[in-house]
């Protein structure tokens, strides 16, 4: 049995793995950490491709049930991050995105909107500790925020320019965000 387990040890450490990779309760931990591995600072979008955004109508509800209207950032420095709990992307992101929220606060809006029930969010949040402002969608996100994609953020300028558009998993608190939102926030 022990020249077994020897001849065998790296296919018996890789079946253990993958086992723990699919049962729910460890695989999501373990799913989270390979997605943090692989997070990186998101670039910006070539100037030549960016878009702008002109329709700001966008009905969301907050978790204390308060109906909250996009329009109120037009002219305003804002992230847009579509999210789940479900989504192992989406969770392994959230530090460095309340990171951001932490440094950035009131000087810049944030949207973290998700499609999940106010229930699962609330308890989702409470429990990681979380602060940064979570939406519910009430209505459509206007045409250009579209996505279908978990996780998507936008970084969009005071004049509507997308200047980040990231599917998938990113490093949201690194010095090159935080550089191009200084930008941002100073014109």
């Amino acid at each position: 049995m022990i020249a077994f387990i020897k001849k065998n040890k790296w296919n018996l450490l890789f079946l253990l793995f993958f086992a723990l990779y699919i049962i729910p309760q460890t695989g999501m931990p373990i799913k989270v950490f390979i997605q943090r591995m692989l997070a990186f600072s998101p670039s910006e979008v070539a100037a030549d491709e960016q878009q702008v955004l002109t329709d700001y109508q966008w009905r969301l509800r907050s978790l204390d049930n308060e109906t909250v209207s996009f329009t109120a950032s037009e002219g305003k420095v804002i992230v847009v991050n579509f999210w789940a709990t479900w989504c192992p992307p989406c969770v392994a992101e959230m530090p460095s995105l309340q990171k951001l929220y932490d440094h950035y606060g009131d000087r810049v809006d944030f949207y973290l909107v998700t499609s999940e029930t106010p229930e699962i969010v609330h308890n989702f949040i409470a429990s990681k500790g979380y602060s940064f402002p979570v939406y519910l969608e009430e209505s459509a996100p206007p045409a250009m925020l579209e996505t279908r994609e978990l996780p998507t953020t936008y970084l969009i300028t005071k004049d509507g320019t997308i200047v980040i558009n990231k599917k998938g998993v990113a490093q949201w608190d690194s010095d090159s965000v935080k550089e191009t939102i200084e930008t941002l926030l100073k014109d």
